[in-house]
């Protein structure tokens, strides 16, 4: 006599296999401290260093320079942990033995996407606690940006996410993995406006970043924090937010 096992769907599967993967990143304190305190320490750096510099209409060094540093820590927390992580557990065979479970690829991308979403949140909410608290940074409080900020974030998040699935190919090997893919988080944030005024960079490298999501979030995020009045400081005088939305999917 045979007897029917009702297996959990693959949501359920998915929100337990996000608990497990929530707990693994926290009991990695390299990988915890990087994702979480790099952005803030970064921060930090550029705020001391061009605090004389005039960015006009009264903007700190620190106001102009949090919104890459938001979109710098979405683009860690996504395509640079996922890329990593995913090279190592296929590396060390975890995925081979993870196809031997009655588990769905579904479930099993559910619980990357998941860890991602939680850990750019709490990222987020630290830098914006200390850069309003300690930089003395405005945060905005107009409905309509923080709309926008939302919608930007579930659209870098997933761009970050898709690419740092794919990307994670591309390391030979687990060891590998870090090697592989920091320096091509580093190059696309001097590219994209992070750690420099976008406007002004050359004009092929702002060329070359429009190919790349990051480019797309750090000029959103500018259009939430920064005033109104540095849209036309922007290439193009705008903020081209009808294009990040088109392009930050990947």
């Amino acid at each position: 006599m045979s007897t029917t096992v009702n297996l959990p769907s693959p949501l359920k599967v998915g929100v337990s296999r996000t608990k497990l993967e929530v707990k693994e990143f926290f009991r990695e304190r390299e990988q915890l401290i990087f994702t979480f305190f790099f952005p803030i320490i970064f921060l930090g750096i550029f705020s001391a260093v061009f605090s004389g510099t005039d960015f006009s209409g009264g903007v700190t060094a620190a106001t102009y320079f949090t919104p890459g540093m938001i979109a710098s820590g979405i683009f860690l927390s996504s395509f640079q942990s996922l890329s990593v992580s995913i090279a190592i557990e296929r590396d060390q065979d975890v995925l081979k033995r993870l196809r031997g479970t009655p588990m769905s690829p579904q479930s099993y991308f559910a619980g990357k996407i998941g860890l991602v979403l939680i850990t750019s949140v709490l990222q987020f909410g630290l830098l914006l606690l200390i850069a309003g608290l300690v930089l003395d940074v405005a945060i905005p409080t107009e409905p309509e940006k923080w709309l926008r900020f939302l919608w930007i974030f579930v659209l870098g998040t997933a761009s970050g996410s898709v690419l740092g699935i794919a990307f994670s190919v591309v390391p030979r090997s687990g060891k590998a993995a870090s090697a592989v893919v920091t320096p091509v988080v580093l190059l696309l944030q001097f590219i994209s406006g992070v750690y420099f005024v976008y406007s002004s960079l050359p004009a092929w490298m702002r060329t070359v970043s429009e190919f790349f999501p990051l480019k797309w979030l750090a000029q959103g995020m500018r259009s939430v924090f920064l005033p109104d009045s540095f849209e036309s400081v922007e290439p193009g005088g705008s903020w081209q937010l009808g294009k990040t939305s088109r392009s930050t999917p990947g």
